[in-house]
């Protein structure tokens, strides 16, 4: 039976995936102690990159952050993983790391990594506020335009 969080996603229209098979050697999470950790989660959606290539030059701002948003369904199908299927175990969204494949010149990463905070902030409410990191990166796996990773206070 969906929780809290999962009945406040689907009011959102958002139903989260199965969790993607890791493409090396590496786990989607890890918990130690009240932490869960995410591993970067990228665009996937039905098993396709949704979004390769650059910010400020293939996408706009818009796209950029459609595609966190993706990034983010991944890290909470993530997260509901490592959790038996129980998001309500999630306390807080500690931090989240964006990484955006973006051009010399593009500086709105933030405005692109939003895109994965807002969905936080739907999902959590106030527990969903967090640190965050949003940078731009030369290149990132499969050529995909964000990656996005997660820290969260578990119980």
């Amino acid at each position: 039976m969906a929780g809290s969080i999962e009945a406040r996603l689907k009011e959102k229209g958002v139903t989260l995936p199965n969790v993607a098979a890791p493409a090396a050697n590496y786990v989607p999470a890890v918990i130690s102690g009240t932490m869960l950790y995410i591993s970067g989660q990228v665009p996937f959606v039905d098993g396709k990159i949704s979004h390769t290539g650059k910010l400020g030059a293939e996408f706009k701002v818009e796209d950029g952050y459609a595609c966190a948003r993706i990034c983010a369904i991944n890290i909470l199908a993530a997260a509901k993983a490592a959790l038996g299927g129980d998001l309500d175990r999630v306390v807080r969204v500690v931090k989240l790391g964006g990484f955006v494949n973006s051009t010399p010149d593009f500086t709105d990463q933030p405005k692109v990594v939003n895109g994965a905070s807002d969905l936080m902030a739907e999902a959590f409410g106030d527990a969903g506020k967090h640190a965050r990191a949003a940078v731009g990166v030369a290149q990132l796996p499969l050529g995909c335009a964000v990656e996005v990773e997660a820290i969260f206070e578990i119980r």
